[in-house]
């Protein structure tokens, strides 16, 4: 029997050394059971019968060195994708024969997204919607709920990366949306579907596919219990965008983030709302952030938030209460408890607020999480409110950073947040007094400018 000349070697998926041989603990970073094998050398047959399997899909194409000066520039079209929350994430619509990772947690909807996207994109785009993980049936399901059964959108239920392109070299599809990473397998790899090498291989010749051919690549992948994508950090370099599609299952809101892009900014956010027939686009989400009320309640505030680019005025919650425990406790949801424990210090330390033997419990209406350092403001103003159980005017609102010292500093993009707080009906919002002159004169009877924490609460007082 003649001897295979695939050659393999162990690598650690944690730190990438390599051993000749498995090893229970990594030499390098500690780590147990990181070490897994990889083909480092393959059989020439194999290759040889894989060239064979794609040819006409990839063209080799010899570069030569350019000068910058030299390089012919082309306006980009893009594409516009039938949804306006991913064409702003992507950066004003998707790039031909560019590589999209879309990655979140199971079951909060990234099949779901992509499907209603494919099913949904406008009719003279060709799409091949490839799933590893449900049937044709159950795709047919799918899109019988979604309301999207008419559309010429090609679904293929296949794992094995070569008879993919071998339908994609019949085909030729514009668009080809893999459901998931995890599950595809090239056979020139021996490792099971989900290793780290048979992702590498995957990734790498759907990267070079869709550089080749033009077409334009999404690639579902799932994520750890650390919030990360599964799978080699190699994933996210090899890819063009990286979005992550994040949320509470318990709220139906959805945020589609882009954390990598090489065609745009990643300042962008899409906002969807999960329903019965799939997910809708929320064009104004300041609106369904804020709860209507018919009386005053204390302990709310409302704050001037910007997500990326996009202005919103969300519901800031707080409650204090007196403790029956004798160490009183914190709790905070959608907001950083570690910056609310800060926050609480400093209204101790400088408005003499008595806080040490009382509960405070804050949250960010709607189920959002929001990183913001203009909330600090909202915060504050929440937590006196609820303590000395003063209702504050609903039309006010608040957009500050708040240091160690308690002064009251300024936040970017004031502009934005001031005319999203017009344009909602809000008649004042507490700002710093600081840097606040390029828009004075253009919301002069709007803004309320203080510079410290206690200037604040004597206004919140006053009222």
């Amino acid at each position: 029997m003649a001897k295979s000349k695939v050659r393999t070697v162990f690598f650690c998926s944690n730190c990438g050394a390599q051993s000749p041989k498995w090893v229970g603990r990594c030499p390098v970073c500690g780590e147990w059971n990181t070490y897994t094998e990889e083909v480092v050398e393959r059989d020439p047959k194999e290759s040889l019968w894989r060239k064979e399997r794609t040819a006409g899909i990839f063209e080799a194409a010899k570069s030569q060195p350019v000068l910058v000066r030299d390089i012919q520039s082309r306006p980009v079209a893009r594409w516009d994708m039938g949804d306006a929350e991913l064409n702003r994430v992507l950066g004003g619509g998707l790039v031909p024969g560019s590589f999209v990772l879309v990655g979140g947690e199971p079951g909060i909807g990234k099949s779901t997204l992509m499907l209603q996207v494919a099913l949904q994109m406008p009719g003279e785009h060709k799409i091949l919607y490839v799933s590893g993980e449900e049937s044709a049936e159950q795709i047919k399901m799918r899109a019988e709920r979604l309301g999207l059964t008419g559309s010429p959108c090609y679904i293929l239920t296949e794992t094995c990366i070569d008879d993919i392109f071998t339908q994609a070299a019949q085909l030729q599809p514009d668009i080809l949306v893999a459901d998931s990473i995890q599950t595809l397998h090239a056979t020139t790899i021996e490792a099971s579907a989900g290793s780290i090498s048979q992702i590498k291989e995957c990734a790498a010749q759907l990267q070079r596919f869709a550089k080749e051919s033009g077409t334009s690549v999404f690639v579902i992948g799932h994520i750890t219990k650390d919030g990360n994508l599964a799978g080699p950090k190699l994933l996210e370099h090899i890819v063009d965008t990286v979005l992550h599609f994040e949320g509470d299952r318990h709220y139906g809101y959805r945020i589609l983030r882009s954390v990598k892009n090489r065609f745009g900014s990643t300042n962008e956010i899409g906002i969807y709302e999960m329903q019965d027939k799939g997910l809708r686009e929320v064009s104004n989400p300041s609106e369904i952030l804020l709860s209507q009320r018919e009386e005053q309640l204390s302990g709310t505030a409302i704050a001037a938030t910007v997500e990326g680019l996009r202005p919103m005025m969300v519901e800031v919650q707080a409650l204090v209460s007196p403790t029956a425990y004798s160490v009183p406790q914190r709790s905070a949801t959608g907001f950083d408890l570690r910056r609310l424990n800060m926050l609480l210090a400093v209204l101790e330390k400088r408005c003499g607020a008595k806080l040490g033997n009382k509960d405070v419990f804050l949250n960010i209406a709607g189920g959002l999480r929001v990183d913001d350092p203009a909330l600090d403001l909202a915060v504050v103003a929440a937590v006196l409110s609820s303590g000395q159980d003063l209702p504050l005017n609903p039309k006010t609102a608040f957009a500050a950073e708040v240091g160690l010292t308690g002064e009251i500093r300024p936040v970017s993009r004031l502009d934005q947040r001031l005319s999203e707080a017009g344009k909602l009906g809000f008649g004042r919002i507490f700002v710093s007094r600081y840097g606040i002159k390029e828009v004075q004169k253009k919301y002069q009877g709007m803004i309320v400018p203080v510079a410290t924490l206690f200037e604040l609460f004597q206004k919140i007082k006053g009222d």
